[in-house]
């Protein structure tokens, strides 16, 4: 391919970029007319949307457009699956100047589409529009299989919580970028690709999940928003979280207590969750704490004390902090 998308026109960029997509049975009527069709059996359809923005949420000097598709699809089917529900299905609007090349955009599609491969969905359409940054907008979709959703508000005092998937490593990976590196590289991969834990969403509503949320904007912040919603106290204990030798090895290259980024780095997408005491867990659930009766201290506390630390994601915070 070569040449620029407004060299290609918009029903050229359309053609292009739905040619390279596959299809799940969900897909009923896939992309091409006014509307996709998917299967929706439960009768009941869980939706989520979110926004990639060219200089707040990637750079292209630092991820390819095949990662900031995978990202892209990676952040929103995660929300799904944090819900206790399948990944069916994705839309996307996309704007892009007219002097993009239309490699770029092609393979922007081929990361969404690998991404929804993975969770086991497909993209099922969306829009293109000229404009002076590119932006990727996402909306997904997921099917709840005749269970119920599992929310932020049914956390209980007596609960462990627990987490499956990664902790801090798109944050140390981060540290490692903004300073002109690449490697570790297993650490800016995580920062460029998640990968989130999508079957562990479904599996820990059928394990009597109570509360869930992936950890998008920081474990911390995260576990606030069940905290809150569930009118308790969560405590987690530091002991309990794995933190890898080679994020400490960075940590001390860069003057980072590495607990700072596995408390408040976001972007790893792992699925964080409450369940009663007496569930046997898998061992891919690791528990790292408890949830409490609340009380006056702030409504997530790290070994008992209030995490004072700077961090957790803020999508209107300072540009340098929310890569």
């Amino acid at each position: 391919m070569k040449g620029t998308v407004g060299e290609l026109g918009e029903f050229g960029l359309i053609r292009e970029l739905t040619s390279r997509l596959t299809t799940t049975p969900a897909v009923r009527l896939g992309p091409g007319d006014d509307a996709a069709v998917v299967a929706a059996p439960d009768r009941r359809v869980v939706a989520s949307t979110d926004i990639l923005l060219e200089g707040r949420h990637f750079r292209r000097d630092w991820s390819t457009a095949y990662d900031v598709g995978r990202k892209a699809a990676a952040q929103n089917l995660a929300d799904i699956a944090a819900m206790g529900a399948v990944p069916t299905a994705l839309l996307l609007g996309l704007v892009v100047p007219a002097d993009l090349p239309v490699t770029w955009a092609a393979e922007l599609m081929d990361g969404l589409r690998d991404e929804c491969q993975v969770a086991g969905a497909a993209v099922v359409g969306g829009d293109v529009v000229g404009g002076d940054t590119i932006t990727v907008a996402i909306t997904a979709l997921g099917d709840l299989r005749n269970h119920e959703p599992v929310t932020r508000a049914g956390a209980r005092p007596g609960d462990v919580v627990a987490v499956t998937g990664w902790l801090g490593w798109s944050a140390a990976g981060y540290a490692v970028l903004s300073r002109g590196f690449r490697s570790p590289r297993a650490f800016v991969e995580a920062h460029r690709r998640p990968e989130p834990p999508y079957h562990a969403g479904p599996a820990a509503a059928g394990l009597g999940a109570t509360a869930m949320t992936d950890v998008s904007d920081g474990l911390v912040a995260d576990l606030g928003h069940i905290a809150e919603a569930s009118k308790v106290r969560i405590d987690l204990r530091s002991g309990l979280i794995d933190i890898p030798s080679q994020m400490s090895d960075i940590g001390q290259a860069v003057g980072v207590d590495p607990l700072q980024w596995v408390l408040t780095g976001g972007e790893d997408h792992a699925i964080v969750a409450t369940f009663p005491p007496d569930v046997k867990l898998p061992a891919r659930w690791k528990v790292i704490g408890e949830v409490l009766n609340p009380s006056a201290l702030p409504q997530v506390t790290v070994d008992g004390a209030p995490w004072t630390s700077k961090g957790g994601w803020d999508h209107f915070g300072a540009i340098e902090d929310t890569y």
